[in-house]
């Protein structure tokens, strides 16, 4: 093995992958400072540290990791974790580091050959960086590839930000509407309640129908799987949906897949119809690994009523709703389309707890005796590890990139 490689503890288990530091009696887990400006989250809390130290591991903190989550250095050292200032050896001299935000290459090139990476990667849409960990030799897994089943669901990161966002999405339109969400009667005269549209009821569409009802709105929502007709209506809301099959629309993992194109036509044409009496829209309906579907029209912008609001929570992604800027809130026709990109980073405490605790569930899983075991039998470890041994064996990851030509 080459210097600084993993090396085994009595033995290296060629199926499970168990292996120990060189030179250290203890694995080192680093929590790295997220180096994006709107990042605000830390992969770990000092509560989550705490369940890690018992497992037998040393944990470092990059200084300032969990500032932007009002965790202090002091709260992480309070429960055994090393505080570092030094970025480099955060990086060079741990065998696992925890991220949230998909790393920059500065952040690769300083992690060294056998390193473990935890974080969410997003790899179909980021082929350079899986590039990039596959030639540094970083094992890798990808939080944001969590399978959807039973045993998994503590891990699931995904459904843990999209939660937040759900929530946050319906605190900004009820800012950004020119009037009340929940009927008011008053001495002036009774106030009508907002009308919402949800499109797409997975974890965020739910979550926003729940924030709604709640603050009194009228809420429907439309989703183009029939499955989903009972979550939205046990939440109060009126189900506004197509008749087609489920296998059509989400793939063996419960993720959305792309629809066919007589399918997209018959969406369009339903979600145009009820927004003229629309206040309030949000939009959720995200591919893996596509660009989000376009399914609000600048014509059908053109047909609401000035004043309403559209947060558009597939912005990072292009958006759903045709003339939103993803970052920025802009008026177009009338509305108003806020296609922020920061809301899970704006409930940065709650969003790191959440966050924190996916990780510890999903390490729970493979670190045995202190050290990580590989079990690549495993479906949630086949289903998550992006890069191995310098090479990209997530194969959905690697045909995609070898297609289009980056491998």
């Amino acid at each position: 093995m080459g210097n600084g490689e993993l090396e085994p503890r009595g033995g290296c288990n060629p199926v499970l992958g168990r292996c120990r530091p060189r030179h250290q009696d203890l694995m080192r887990i680093a929590v790295a400072k997220e180096a994006g400006l709107e990042e605000r989250r830390t992969a770990l809390t000092p509560d989550g540290v705490k369940e890690l130290k018992a497992k037998g591991v040393e944990i470092v903190v990059q200084a300032g990791a969990g500032e932007g989550a009002y965790f202090s250095d002091q709260s992480f050292s309070e429960v055994g974790a090393e505080i570092s200032a030094d970025p480099q050896e955060v990086f060079a001299k741990s065998d696992l580091i925890v991220k949230v935000g998909v790393p920059t290459p500065d952040e690769i090139s300083q992690m060294r050959k056998g390193v473990s990476l935890i974080s969410f990667l997003y790899p179909l849409t980021n082929p350079s960086t899986v590039t990039q960990l596959k030639e540094q030799g970083v094992t890798s897994f990808a939080m944001d590839m969590i399978p959807r089943i039973s045993r998994a669901q503590s891990m699931d990161a995904l459904s843990s930000m999209s939660t937040i966002a759900g929530y946050k999405a319906v605190l900004l339109a009820a800012e950004h509407l020119p009037k009340f969400f929940p009927m008011l009667m008053t001495a002036a005269g009774t106030l009508p309640p907002a009308k919402v549209f949800v499109i797409g009821a997975g974890v965020a569409g739910l979550q926003s129908i729940a924030t709604s009802r709640r603050l009194g709105a009228l809420v429907e929502a439309f989703d183009v799987r029939p499955a989903v007709k009972e979550q939205i209506e046990s939440l109060g809301a009126k189900f506004v949906g197509l008749s087609i099959v489920s296998d059509e629309a989400e793939d063996s993992g419960g993720y959305a897949k792309e629809v066919s194109q007589d399918t997209h036509t018959k969406e369009l044409e339903l979600i145009g119809s009820r927004l003229p009496n629309i206040d309030v829209v949000i939009t959720t309906a995200l591919i893996p690994g596509k660009q989000a579907p376009v399914l609000i029209t600048d014509k059908m912008l053109q047909n609401m009523k000035p004043g309403s609001v559209i947060v558009d929570l597939a912005a990072p992604a292009g958006g759903n709703c045709e003339g939103v800027e993803p970052g920025k809130i802009v008026v177009k026709h009338g509305v108003t389309l806020i296609g922020r990109t920061d809301l899970v980073a704006s409930m940065s405490e709650d969003a790191s707890r959440m966050y924190s605790k996916n990780i510890t569930s999903f390490l729970g899983t493979f670190l045995k005796d202190a050290a990580l075991n590989i079990d690549m039998e495993d479906e949630i470890i086949k289903g998550t590890l992006v890069t191995h041994e310098g090479k990209i064996v997530h194969e959905t990851t690697r045909l995609a990139i070898e297609r289009g030509g980056k491998a």
